[in-house]
This record gives structure tokens, sequence and C-alpha cells, in this order.
């Protein structure tokens, strides 16, 4: 019995393994599952590695191999470790499709970092990915940016313990279909990284449907950066540099953001604020309501936005499902954008995040990057990883490629 019950655990392995290469798109009800499993699996390798190893281990000291069904586990078992080990190491060529992308869109002007380098991940980070601090960063929490919704109108600031003065400010929007999610969830490893590297790092909470309709989730963000116009010179960063980014439903928003610059529609009572960034980082973003390039992997996305998002039926008001798309609004003053989406992502449509890098780059006069991390899933960069830690050196190279433009342009600006 002790085999059947190995063979049956060698089963589960396999099966992680396997979907963490080939994740269930079409049928909306494992869709979730399968997500969650694979982001774990394809982020964290080496740990599913290290349990599978021990468990094995004990089976066998325990004498599961004594029957066949123990050496079908033992070879399920091979078969995962292999992928497993196959996975650690195309999650490091991760940063060579980054820096390739990078060069193909910024060329030989690409600075290395936003300061004088990457200090060294705190070893804690490679033991247990979930931590939340720095030793080199320090957490101001819990700030009122607007008034009339409790704690979805707080948000966190990051700075540097060493101090700063002037630094570029990286916004971060949290991702959860527009109906969850929380600041200190997400993104916490690049926004400690970068802090730690001398920039000024806020993250929002923001009102959260049902109750919010659209477009009340961009008018926070955009009253997030009312704020930010105002105090953040507080904290040591420069309100005029910034720079947006967000994963998933934050991915949509920042780009919603960074292409609605100043436009009154968005910014009710507070008209006269300069709403525009000097850069976008949208991160497994959702950049079309209307699926006019029929990518979108199921009716989910579609649902979900017309139920609680925008409370309208597409087919009775296409324009308002129009106006909410990033994919619609790429104009030629659109800010550098930066678009970083997992291949084997299958919440969202990878091809959509294509076509809209794309749609970008052939309007925009500003540079457009865009890269798809082999086998990255879906919210890749909320841990500690491989694959995180190479997107937050990316991420950081951008912003001090940024940095240095709007530094250029402000010098010209004077010297005029």
């Amino acid at each position: 019995m002790l085999s059947w019950y190995f063979l049956v655990l060698s089963c589960v392995f396999a099966g992680l393994t396997a979907n963490a290469y080939w994740p269930i798109r079409g049928v909306r009800l494992l869709l979730v599952p399968s997500f969650l499993c694979g982001w774990l699996t394809a982020e964290l390798p080496l740990h599913h590695l290290a349990i599978q190893l021990v468990t094995t281990a004990l089976f066998a000291n325990a004498g599961a191999l004594s029957h066949w069904p123990g050496w079908l586990g033992l070879a399920l078992d091979l078969c995962s470790w292999v992928g497993l080990l196959h996975l650690a190491s195309s999650a490091r060529k991760a940063s060579l499709v980054l820096d390739a992308a990078l060069r193909d869109a910024l060329g030989d002007a690409l600075t290395k970092t936003p300061a004088d380098g990457p200090p060294e991940a705190p070893i804690l980070w490679w033991l247990w990915p979930f931590v939340s601090d720095h030793p080199e960063v320090r957490s101001h929490l819990h700030i009122r940016y607007a008034e009339g919704a409790g704690v979805r109108h707080l948000l966190d600031v990051y700075t540097p313990k060493r101090g700063c003065s002037n630094a570029p400010v990286v916004l971060q929007i949290h991702g959860g279909g527009w109906f969850t999610g929380h600041k200190r969830q997400q993104a916490l490893p690049m926004l400690l990284s970068l802090a730690s590297q001398g920039c000024v790092c806020v993250s929002i909470n923001y009102r959260l449907s049902p109750r919010a309709t659209w477009p009340e989730h961009l008018i926070d963000a955009k009253l997030a950066l009312g704020f930010i116009r105002e105090h953040i010179a507080e904290y040591g960063g420069d309100p005029a540099c910034v720079i947006v980014t967000g994963g998933s439903a934050g991915g949509h928003l920042a780009a919603m953001v960074a292409l609605t610059a100043n436009d009154p529609r968005y910014q009710p009572g507070f008209e006269h604020v300069d709403t525009s960034v000097r850069g976008c980082v949208p991160l497994y973003g959702v950049y079309d309501f209307t699926d006019r390039h029929g990518h979108q992997l199921n009716s989910g996305l579609r649902r979900l936005v017309s139920a609680w998002v925008l409370k309208k039926l597409h087919s009775q008001d296409r324009e308002a499902f129009e106006a909410a798309s990033p994919m619609s609004l790429v104009r030629t003053d659109a800010p550098p954008f930066f678009v970083i989406q997992g291949a084997t992502d299958n919440v969202v449509a990878v091809a959509d995040a294509r076509a809209f890098a794309q749609s970008l780059r052939e309007i925009s006069q500003n540079p457009v990057a865009y890269a798809e991390i082999p086998f990255g899933h879906h919210a890749f960069d909320i841990y500690h990883s491989t694959r995180t830690d190479a997107v937050v050196k990316a991420v950081a190279r951008f912003v001090g490629w940024v940095h240095a433009a709007y530094l250029n342009d402000t010098r010209g600006t004077r010297a005029a």
C-alpha cells in the first residue's frame, strides 16, 4: 500500500511540474488553480525540487520501492526533477531576454541602474522568498492621499535609509482583477530593491469593484499622482520624474495613467494637476477590453469587466470598453514604455501584450521595449525568485535611463 501512496504523490509532483510548462488556458473553472500551481512551481523550482527529493528519500527509506508502483513513482519523480532543473535554468536566461529588449529599444544610451549599482539581495530572500522588508530601506506606511474611501485611499512610501534628494519616483499600482489586492501584497521585491538603490517608491491602494465603478480606479491612481506632485519631495523624491508601474489589472491602470495624462474626464475636481509621467512599466497587463484581435483565452475577462468594472454590456456601449482599453489610446506623445510579459501566462493573453507593444512602436515618438519572459507565469514578480531578480534589475536599468533622459531635458531647458 505504501508503494501506491508514493505513486499517487509522484503523480501529483509530476503534474505540478507539467502544469508549469503547459498551464490550462481554455477551461475557466480550472484556470485559477492551474495559474496558482504553475506560478508557485515555475518561480520556485529548486524549492519544489528539495521538497520532492526529501519526500522521495523518506518513502524509499520506509520501503516504498519494494513493489513496482514505487518504481513507477520514482520514474515519474526523475522526470519531474529534470523538468524542475530545466525551469531553474530557464529562469536564469530571463536576464538575457530583458537585456536584449532594453538594448533594442534604448541602444547605447542605456544606463546600468538608478544609483551606483544594485546591492546584493539579502540571503534570506533566497531561502524565504516572501520577505517584505529590506535592511537598507525605510518604510513609511499607511499615508492618506485622498479622502472618502478609508483604507483604499492610503499609500506606502519606501525610501533609502541613507537618504536621497531629487530621486526618481516609482509609482506602483497593485493588480487583482480590479476587485481585490492590496498595496503590501505585490511588487515588493521590486519596490524594496529600487528604494535600496536610491529611488523613492510609492505603492497605493485604490477603490475596488464591485463597489467602485470605472473610472474610479483610474481617478484614484491620478489622485495619488497628485499627492506625489505635492508631497514626494518631503521623502527625497523628484515630483517631476515619476515612472508608473503595475501588474495585471495594475498594469492596465499604469498604462491608462501613462496614456491619459491631464485628461479632465479622469481628474474631476483636480483638473489643474499635472498627471503626466516620464515612463511606464506594465507587467502582464490587460490592454484590451474589446478583444478586437480575438486573442483572449476565454470569456472570463469580458464577463468580469462588464459585470463588475464598467457595469455595462459591450454590445450596448462599445465606446466605453474602447475608452477603457490602453490599446485604443496609443498616442504619439506616449512616454517611454517597458512592457514585460510572461510567455506562459494563462490568465491574460500574451498576444495582446505583443499587439499593444507593436501599436505603441508604430505610433509613439518615444522608445518602447517589449520583453517576453520564457516560462514566466502571471504575477511572476510578487515574491523573490531568479526570474523576479532579473526583472527587477531590468526595471532598474529602465528607470535609470528615464531619469538620465529627464536630467538631460532639464539641463537643456535651463541652458535655453
